[in-house]
């Protein structure tokens, strides 16, 4: 409980109404009719129920969808040659295309040969023209290394 006893109610307050302010409707402008005149004159058509009454009225005929057209069968034979022809053709342009595979594969193993031989052949050339003014490498006599590998001294 509140130490504080002396509690007051909050006093009235005037209360505000608000009415809501109505919309005009919408306005709606018919399509106007526009009668058409049928090319022929119906039939009119009388219909003696149980009961006995007539009821007379035009006969209206039902709406008939336009034939769809069908399609012609496609003969099984032309399909097999049409298969035939693609299966030919996927063949063909294949072994075209491993036949100039095989031919340029041959053609950079020619000239990596000839690659290699102008390396070598240029290599040996320096060998054989470089000859006697060799500098800087270590000349070995065999005949004496073996000798004295073996011991014989003469």
């Amino acid at each position: 409980m509140h130490p504080n006893h002396n509690h007051q109610w909050p006093t009235a307050r005037a209360v505000e109404v608000h009415q809501p302010t109505p919309l005009p409707p919408p306005a709606v402008h018919p399509a106007p009719v526009v009668p058409v005149q049928p090319n022929t004159v119906p039939a009119v058509a009388s219909v003696v129920l149980p009961d006995g009454r007539v009821v007379t009225g035009y006969a209206i005929d039902a709406v008939r969808p336009e034939p769809a057209t069908a399609k012609p069968a496609v003969s099984r034979a032309a399909v097999n040659v049409a298969l035939g022809g693609v299966g030919f053709l996927a063949v063909c342009g294949g072994l075209l295309l491993l036949t100039s595979f095989i031919a340029a594969l041959t053609a950079f193993i020619g000239q990596l040969i000839i690659l290699a031989a102008v390396i070598f052949g240029g290599w040996i050339a320096i060998q054989v023209l470089s000859g006697s003014g060799h500098q800087g490498g270590t000349t070995v006599n065999i005949r004496r290394a073996v000798i004295k590998r073996n011991h014989f001294h003469s």
